[in-house]
Order: structure tokens, then sequence, then C-alpha cells
């Protein structure tokens, strides 16, 4: 199969390869997809870059949001068929007994593999390996693109929203990093829940694009700027929740545009740079510091339902095949890409693997 690997960390141009390598095959628990779209994270950026190392081993192949159909199935594998559509969460194994995996929370799983992190088996191939039962079957109507990206960019979203902050009807809402792939889905799903919802972006040629995903306001911010007080200003005097895409870089003023007794979701961290605060800041206000971590089986199956229903709209910025995946690195590292790249295998049948 073809395949882009990282076997040294660097800069995208240097680090990601494409290669020819083995077709997997599937454990007794395991599936084979043929991957037919894989959502370009910038999850994928910082792994390739060194910039993430926890859970990281070389040589890996990037990408964990995918979506194909089943090819091959383990001997102990009775839920699926060969030939089914599927997408998969953002890891190929949990162990499914664990207190986490009983609770629906099995992307706390001590066993957890994130998708594409370790091993040579990740969304960035033509084949890839994964449990059964981290996938979920896509529904009739829903394209391979729109699926590969429910787990992440949607799902995380779903989850940060519905299980962790508990957005309410009629509380506003602050999504920082608006108009990237979770940003943009992020605004849909509170839209959808029912809130007041202030998009904060630095790209002026996203803001369209935000507004067409149902922002109620939007913010423009260069980048370093102090956004809060145009936020307090439009929630009359702070936000009820954060769902916050960027993290350090927009630390204080994210903290400053919530209101007393608002909850501040972390989902997203774009750099390694550590942030220092003062504690009171946070309990003297009775703000509370809150964190999402991907998607569960069940809510990839709901996010998936909402995306045939039309009440999440995917938003894709290109389609490009493997050969052109350093490009998209380098487009989400210059801050260009509204929504999600997804890269496609499919397209790559004139590449030549080095």
């Amino acid at each position: 199969m073809k395949a882009v690997v990282v076997r040294r960390t660097g800069p995208a141009s240097e680090a990601l390869v494409l290669e020819t390598l083995p077709d997997p095959t599937p454990a007794p628990d395991e599936v084979v997809i043929a991957v037919a779209a894989c959502g370009v994270c910038f999850h994928d950026v910082v792994t390739r870059a060194g910039t993430l190392k926890a859970g990281v081993e070389l040589p890996f192949i990037p990408g964990h949001e995918v979506a194909g159909e089943i090819v091959a199935l383990g001997s102990g594998v009775r839920e699926f068929r060969v030939g089914e559509r599927v997408a998969t969460t953002q890891r190929s194994h949990v162990c499914g007994g664990c207190r986490y995996c009983r609770t629906a929370r099995e992307p706390l799983c001590t066993e957890a593999v994130f998708l594409g992190d370790k091993g040579l088996n990740g969304g960035y191939a033509e084949y890839l390996r994964a449990d059964a039962g981290v996938i979920a079957r896509v529904p009739d109507g829903v394209s391979f693109e729109h699926a590969a990206i429910a787990a992440c960019a949607i799902g995380t979203g779903f989850h940060a929203i519905g299980e962790i902050a508990r957005l309410r009807l009629g509380e506003t809402a602050l999504i920082t990093g608006a108009g990237g792939g979770l940003g943009v889905h992020a605004v849909q799903l509170a839209v959808l829940a029912g809130a007041f919802v202030i998009a904060q972006t630095t790209s002026p040629g996203k803001v369209d694009a935000i507004r067409r995903a149902g922002a109620h306001e939007v913010v423009l911010a260069r980048r370093g700027e102090d956004f809060s007080s145009q936020v307090r200003a439009k929630s009359s005097g702070g936000v009820d929740v954060v769902i916050d895409n960027v993290g350090s870089s927009q630390f204080q003023p994210t903290r400053k545009s919530l209101a007393p007794g608002g909850r501040w979701v972390m989902v997203g961290q774009l750099s390694g740079e550590f942030t220092p605060f003062n504690p009171a800041q946070l309990f003297l206000r009775s703000i509370s510091l809150l964190s999402a971590t991907s998607t569960t089986r069940r809510e990839l199956e709901e996010t998936l339902r909402l995306i045939a229903r039309g009440a999440v709209r995917p938003v894709v910025d290109r389609v490009a095949p493997l050969r052109a995946v350093a490009e998209a690195h380098a487009a989400l590292e210059r801050g260009g890409v509204t929504g999600r790249i997804v890269i496609s295998p499919r397209l790559d049948d004139t590449a030549t693997p080095n």
C-alpha cells in the first residue's frame, strides 16, 4: 500500500515521505479499512513537527480522522461485514472493559492507542487496521469526506459542548479559533444547542464562512490582541461558556471574556508554550476550567446522524491526494484553512512512491 510515513520529525516537506508498505492484516477483533478519506488535523501537524511527544512513537503514519470501506474482518468480528461504509473515532484500540470504557469514556482508556500516533497504522494510507469497537457505520447519503471529519472536527465539539460544558438554551458561548476545523463546527453545534454564539478569529478571510456557520457575532482580532473587551461588550459583561480551540497563545483574553460562574472548556492547543496564571483569577470568580478529549463511539454515531439529517454541515476546505499532504500541513500552519482539508488516497493513482 501507499502511505505517508514520518520517520523523523521536522518540517512538513522533509518529514512526510510517501512510501510503499505491506498491506495490513486484521487481528481477531480488528477490521481493515480501505481509506477513502482522512481529515488533516492540527494534531497531525504538532506530532509531525515534534511539538507533541506524549504517546508518539516513531515511525508513524499520521491521520486519525478516517472513513472508508471494510475490506477484511478479524476472525472474532461479528458486528460488521466486508463492504460496509464506516468511520473511525480518533483511536484504533480501546480495551472495552476498564472503568472508563464501561462508563462511555473510552478515550480515557489506559490501553487506548491514538490512531496515527504510533506504529505504521494511520489514516494517511490506502489501508489501516482498527478495533471493531471504535468504528461506526456511515449513514446513506453522507459522503466519505464528511464522514471522515465527523469524529474529530465535529464530534470533539459535540463532546465539549454537550457533555463537558453542558451548554444550555439561552446561554452565551464564545468559540475561539472559529475558522478552523474544530471552531467552525463548534459554532454550528453551539447554535444548535440554542446559545447566543460569539465567534473569534484572527483571519479576515474566514469571517464570511463563520457567519454562514451561524455565529451571531464575530470578533476579529490580530494575533496577540486582547479581544476580551469586544466579547464582553457583545455579551453584556462576559460569556457563560468558552470552547477554546487555541490554547495558551490566547489564554489571558479568553479568561477575561468569561462572566462570573463561566465554564471554560479547553479543546485545542496550537503551540508548545506554557502559560502562567494566578488560580485566584479563576476561583474568585467561580470560573470552572475544564477540558474535552476526543469522541466516544456513541458520540460519533450521534454526530453522523446529525450530518445525515442536515443539522450540521461539514466544512471541507479541499480534497487532496496523499502526495499533497505536505502542502496541506503548510496551509494549516499558515492559518489559511477554513474547516478541514481532507486527504483521499483514491486520488493518488498516478503517484509514484519514494
